[in-house]
């Protein structure tokens, strides 16, 4: 949003936002609204964003960017501002003050010249300011603390894994806390480690070496037996509160399952 003039932007940028439209993919993701008039920066951004589970759609200008609440539901707006634009705090204060967008993710990509924004900025409402050159990971982060990426077909990874879930239980991974119908039940590290590599994909085998690598570190030899051991406490912690069981297949494994599946 630095400029006055609209720059070429690739036609399979738009097409790609076309594509995932008609596929239904975009409905599926977390959407994020990527408000800039830099077409290589909203390329940029929506690769890493699809990579990370988000799906993105551009508007070149406040203008526009505003009249595509009407018709798109977003759940975050990353605003690109330029050492010359006086729009993006504009933006924030707009979508802050109507109820249908106050409660949404707004980050602002701060460029180097433009650090006098930053008080407008907090003084609209906005959740996180960035400067530029951008760091993708803080970006990232900060979408997936507060949205939290799709889940991939086929398992219960969340991208980065913020949270598990599997019947009644819940893993939460930043905290390292996990939840059997509320109630939280506390685990050792070892432990923990299990179960999330469990969760990660219920009803897939795993054979003991694969725990081994998953659960503990490298370098540190871990008998079969001792596997056994630490599935045997996890059972007892999860045993009462919880509608899964972790089963023993005979020379292969464990698995996580329903009781009732």
């Amino acid at each position: 949003m630095s400029g006055l003039e609209e720059p070429r932007w690739p036609a399979h940028a738009a097409n790609a936002v076309e594509a995932n439209l008609v596929l239904g993919v975009a409905l599926m993701k977390p959407r994020v609204l990527i408000c800039s008039q830099d077409a290589e920066l909203y390329l940029f951004l929506s690769h890493i964003l699809e990579a990370d589970g988000f799906a993105s759609e551009p508007a070149r200008g406040a203008k526009e960017a505003l009249g595509m609440f009407d018709d798109c539901d977003f759940q975050a707006v990353v605003l690109d501002c330029g050492s010359t634009s006086l729009t993006g705090s504009a933006i924030c204060a707009r979508l802050k003050r109507e109820p249908r967008t106050s409660g949404l993710l707004v980050i602002a990509l701060i460029a180097a010249g433009a650090e006098y924004q930053y008080l407008d900025l907090l003084k609209a409402g906005i959740d996180e300011s960035i400067p530029r050159p951008l760091s993708p990971i803080k970006l990232l982060d900060c979408l997936r603390a507060r949205l939290g990426p799709a889940k991939q077909p086929g398992s219960n990874r969340s991208g980065n894994g913020r949270c598990l879930s599997f019947g009644s239980l819940e893993m939460r991974l930043d905290a390292r806390r996990v939840y059997c119908n509320g109630k939280e039940i506390h685990l050792g590290p070892i432990e923990f480690n299990v179960l999330r590599h469990l969760l990660e994909t219920p009803g897939k085998v795993f054979s003991r070496d694969e725990l081994i690598g998953a659960a503990w570190p490298p370098n540190i030899h871990v008998g079969e037996r001792t596997v056994d051991v630490h599935i045997s406490r996890l059972r007892r912690a999860l045993e009462p509160s919880t509608d899964i069981v972790i089963r023993t297949v005979r020379s292969a494994g464990y698995s996580l399952e329903k009781l009732d599946g």
